[in-house]
């Protein structure tokens, strides 16, 4: 790598923001923190990194964020989790920043905007799924890909049925058997929204189609996801799950960071398995899939939808089954509303995209509403 890269951190304080901080400390001849954004729900973590790092550049709140991801930089690492994360990357975009993307609700929602923006190579996923994907393509000629297989852990009630996921708590939903993530994704991973929406990504980043991709249920979560090729050859990257290797791999894109985290362990008896995903238990990869389809805004109402409806289930206002049955209903009168924003191919802004958002919103809160006064 020539020189050492200038980044600029967006969602500092959670938990890819501080992996990433945690990479950087470890390797200052390559990177150097020039920016550093987070929400503000924790000020003094904040304050401690912009104080370790010598950062000046210090931003908080979304207006903030949208104007330091515009900062002249080598990389912005775009951590905001949400649908509060399209507009800085849509600003670091613009810009002509590369964009380490862990925020994938920016491609999900704003995916006809971002990827008229995004010249080839700007967008790097740090997504450990996407990342791995990323890395087996590299292994053979994209005309010789059959398809995409995407893993998923299965979250903490792989193995339930229905009727059991109506008791679920909060507490129960946010202890996930791999990663260590904010609430939002690790709902998100529990009702595998997570594994739909990452669905949506692979077939925006990669332009492969729908109907090749898979999911497959990997509870080890070592293999990342896999790359099929026509000769019936399959790629897999294998990585213990520890999110500072795909950051790493976005952070200093092409080259590798040597040690980012421990490798596999080679010399220990290790069984990997895969199992077939449950879609009737878990029908949120077939919204995400019948979203994807749509095209248009139906993307951005899906995410908004589930976004109200996570927070619904956190508050004790909707039950666990009852967030994905937020999103079809949302999903379904979006669909039936013929707005004109749904055909592919339309040339959609970003007023289209943030205007479908919101009323995705209001309309998963009536439809919390209702539920919760049945």
């Amino acid at each position: 790598m020539s020189g050492r890269r200038d980044v600029v951190i967006l969602g500092s304080t959670g938990s890819i923001g501080v992996q990433a901080l945690d990479i950087i400390r470890r390797n200052p001849d390559r990177f150097r923190v020039v920016g550093l954004a987070a929400g503000g729900s924790s000020p003094d973590v904040l304050a401690a990194q912009a104080d370790e790092f010598a950062v000046a550049d210090v931003a908080v709140g979304e207006a903030e964020t949208a104007e330091i991801a515009a900062r002249p930089c080598d990389v912005v690492l775009n951590a905001v989790a949400g649908a509060a994360g399209l507009v800085p990357t849509v600003s670091a975009l613009s810009a002509g920043t590369r964009v380490a993307l862990a925020n994938k609700e920016s491609l999900i929602i704003g995916g006809p905007v971002v990827r008229r923006l995004a010249e080839p190579g700007q967008l790097v996923p740090v997504d450990s799924e996407h990342s791995a994907l990323a890395q087996c393509l590299l292994g053979g000629r994209r005309e010789d890909v059959r398809r995409l297989v995407l893993t998923a852990s299965g979250g903490p009630f792989r193995g339930r049925t229905g009727a059991s996921l109506r008791d679920v708590t909060p507490a129960q939903a946010l202890a996930h058997p791999t990663w260590s993530m904010g609430p939002l994704v690790t709902v998100n991973s529990a009702t595998l929204v997570n594994k739909g929406l990452e669905v949506i990504e692979a077939h925006l980043l990669f332009d492969i189609p729908l109907d090749r991709i898979d999911v497959v249920v990997h509870p080890q979560s070592i293999v990342h996801s896999m790359v099929e090729f026509v000769d019936g050859s399959t790629l897999a990257q294998a990585s213990p799950p520890d999110m500072r290797i795909p950051i790493a791999w976005a952070l200093g894109w092409p080259e590798r960071v040597a040690d980012a985290a421990p490798a596999c362990d080679w010399t220990t008896s290790a069984a990997w398995t895969f199992e077939p995903l449950d879609d009737a238990t878990f029908p949120a990869v077939r919204l995400a899939r019948q979203a994807a389809a749509a095209g248009g805004t139906a993307p951005a109402v899906f995410n908004a939808a589930d976004e109200e409806a996570v927070a619904a289930f956190l508050d004790g206002r909707l039950s666990f089954p009852g967030i994905t049955a937020t999103i079809a209903e949302v999903l379904h009168r979006h669909l039936r509303a013929d707005n004109g924003l749904t055909a592919p191919g339309n040339p959609l802004g970003l007023a289209d995209v943030l205007g479908a958002d919101a009323w995705a919103r209001a309309e998963a809160q009536t439809v919390i509403r209702a539920g919760a006064e049945a």
